[in-house]
């Protein structure tokens, strides 16, 4: 069991999130005649939701550091309808109007962390007012017509790798992408094994990171096959890029950087946080405001796949984005999540209503299974922590080992992701 642990980085839940959504696909290709794994729908997938799992990954931080964000399908919207409108009627290039609506998303992400941060009213509350602000400026400002963006500006949301090199039957940009992943990854993992091992620190078996790396080094070559013999003129999509890049960076930042994990610490337990010095008022400032920033980049990326900005985009997008951090294993309390995991949980609901529409199932009882799922994902876990009983992931690996002991941590939490000074919550903002 413990081997099975570090094979999957140590985290049970994010392991019994992967085990779920392997299992989701897997069902779904049965269930479709094998229409769910062709490069097509796989590439559609990515392209209809990787706007959803950018806005996942600025809300795990929102989450994590004790806060939740209602605004942001409002704001997507609103800097949308600026961005189409200054490129149409201002005549700027499109790359200068991708700008206008970062620095928009700034500004208004600024706003909301003032209030926040400073003023100190609950950010359910202002973004709460956000929320209605924000679409109502979006209606105002589109005067609730539709605004249509150049072809240049749709290739954010829209467009695909393009085709270089001598001609081979798959998209070479799209292999070459595949097989760095896999260097990438190959690399990290001996790196770590050689940093243990200067640190003196116990290594797993030789066999646990070979093994991991042939079974993440296959899916990622198979995914890869998917979306290097798609359709003439398709390949890894634009908005999948962009994705890659921000869970990188967000990673990174949220594991390995101060302010990354500043934010884990306020969200575990904001006062001992102050006394150890970290400054909490900031902390909340930044991930307000980077909120703000993805969302008007969610909202760009929409824009150019669906060609025109609307008054009825972003109807919704906050509580998909909340629903993937959660199912994802972020907790209710704050403190604990990760940006991988986000994305995981993102993929999850991206592909049960994918396949639920394969499956011919109408909108109505997709919306049920959606919530249903969501509830009783979030809720066994609670109750069989609560309980001293094994989660979702133990039960499903409990026979791997006979030594396998229950995770006495809180809900969604691993021990390498609790903050010094979270052993107790002591009062928390919501």
């Amino acid at each position: 069991m413990n081997s099975l642990k570090q094979m999957f980085g140590g985290n049970t839940r994010q392991f019994g999130m992967i085990f779920a959504l392997i299992a989701l696909i897997l069902f779904f290709q049965w269930q479709t005649g094998g229409n769910t794994l062709t490069p097509t729908n796989v590439i559609n997938l990515f392209n209809g939701n990787a706007y959803i799992l950018i806005l996942a990954i600025g809300m795990v931080l929102v989450i994590i550091a004790g806060h939740i964000d209602l605004s942001v399908g409002s704001v997507a919207a609103f800097s949308g309808v600026v961005v189409a409108i200054v490129i149409r009627d201002w005549g700027i290039p499109w790359y200068l109007g991708i700008v206008v609506g970062l620095l928009l998303g700034a500004l208004i992400g600024a706003w909301q962390g003032f209030w926040v941060a400073y003023v100190g009213i609950p950010a359910f509350i202002v973004t709460l007012a956000g929320m209605l602000l924000f679409r109502g400026a979006n209606q105002y400002v589109g005067e609730s017509n539709t605004i249509p963006v150049p072809q240049a500006f749709q290739y954010i949301g829209a467009g695909y790798l393009p085709e270089v090199g001598p001609v081979t039957g798959y998209n070479n940009l799209t292999v070459l992408l595949g097989l760095l992943a896999v260097a990438f990854f190959v690399y990290q993992e001996f790196r770590s094994r050689r940093k243990a091992a200067q640190l003196g620190s116990q290594l797993p078996p030789l066999w646990v990171s070979v093994a991991k790396l042939v079974l993440l080094s296959a899916a990622i070559l198979y995914v890869t096959s998917l979306f290097a013999t798609g359709r003439p003129g398709t390949s890894f999509p634009i908005p999948g890029l962009i994705l890659a890049v921000l869970v990188i960076i967000f990673a990174f930042v949220s594991n390995k950087t101060v302010l990354g994990r500043h934010v884990y610490a306020v969200g575990g337990n904001r006062h001992a946080a102050e006394l150890s010095g970290v400054q909490s008022k900031r902390v909340n400032f930044m991930v307000m405001m980077n909120m703000s920033i993805l969302a008007s980049l969610a909202g760009m990326i929409f824009v150019g796949r669906s060609t025109a900005s609307g008054p009825f985009d972003g109807v919704g997008w906050e509580l998909d984005a909340i629903a993937a951090v959660f199912i994802g294993g972020a907790a209710v309390t704050g403190g604990v999540g990760t940006v991988i995991g986000s994305v995981i949980g993102g993929l999850v609901m991206a592909v049960l209503n994918n396949g639920l529409q394969l499956m011919g199932i109408g909108a109505d009882m997709t919306q049920i299974i959606k919530g249903l799922v969501l509830l009783i994902a979030v809720a066994f876990d609670v109750y069989n922590k609560s309980q001293g009983k094994p989660s979702i992931t133990g039960l499903l690996t409990r026979n791997f080992g006979s030594r396998s002991k229950p995770d006495p941590t809180p809900y969604g939490s691993s021990q390498t992701e609790q903050p010094v000074g979270t052993k107790e919550k002591i009062s928390h903002d919501v």
